[in-house]
């Protein structure tokens, strides 16, 4: 999943990508409304971290471009405007969520997640492949309750696939998920993620295959005998 992170206080960016990128997600952050629109135009986000004041407006201008251009985002505000007029402004412009500087990183990271469980207040389904169980609101995967171990990419990789199992992947859509646009990525990176992962899920017995459609993506499905 990839998170935005819209935030102009450089050290409080770099602490909430810091985290958030800690925690299993993709991560790219701006500090204007012009640098996230460019952004919106371009790349699916899971949510976005957006600040109120902004060097270019109130962040709340953006929320109507986030709910047109990617309604199924959640906008969690992250301001210093304490007062309760500002909250109920802030949540009635369309936020999921609303936290008041300053705050713990641990709680932002919780309301995350309780964020993107959020789907008319269920959690998010088990995934079940073959022997492989992918837990969408954890991140984790396991092969007959034993737990597979994977790295951060890794397991952000077989999430993008697992979602869309049985479909081919664009290789752009998994770039964009697994990776933040600052990163500086090889040209072969993804290549080498899924011979990693397809390595892993065999030697868990996890019977799944990740196939391989030159020039376009790749695709996981269950293994045929």
């Amino acid at each position: 999943m990839r998170i935005l992170v819209v935030e102009d206080q450089k050290e409080l960016a770099y602490q909430i990508a810091k985290k958030v990128s800690q925690a299993g997600f993709a991560v790219d952050s701006v500090g204007t409304i012009g640098d996230a629109l460019a952004l919106l135009e371009d790349e699916p986000f899971s949510a976005v971290l957006l600040d109120r004041r902004l060097p270019d407006g109130d962040g709340l201008s953006l929320m109507r471009i986030v709910r047109e251009k990617q309604p199924e985002s959640r906008v969690l505000m992250l301001t210093a405007l304490d007062a309760i007029d500002d909250r109920v402004e802030g949540l009635n412009a369309g936020a999921d969520d609303y936290l008041i500087k300053p705050f713990s990183l641990d709680e932002l990271l919780a309301r995350i997640r309780a964020s993107l469980r959020r789907a008319g207040g269920a959690p998010a389904p088990r995934v079940s492949i073959g022997a492989l169980t992918f837990d969408l609101d954890s991140g984790t995967a396991q092969v007959e309750r034993r737990a597979i171990q994977l790295q951060r990419r890794e397991t952000a990789l077989l999430e993008a696939l697992i979602r869309r199992a049985e479909r081919v992947v664009r290789r752009h859509m998994l770039m964009a998920e697994i990776y933040g646009l600052e990163e500086e990525i090889q040209p072969h990176a993804l290549t080498i993620l899924v011979s990693r992962l397809r390595a892993r899920l065999d030697e868990a017995g996890a019977g799944v295959e990740i196939h391989t459609s030159r020039g376009v993506g790749y695709m996981i499905a269950e293994k045929r005998e």
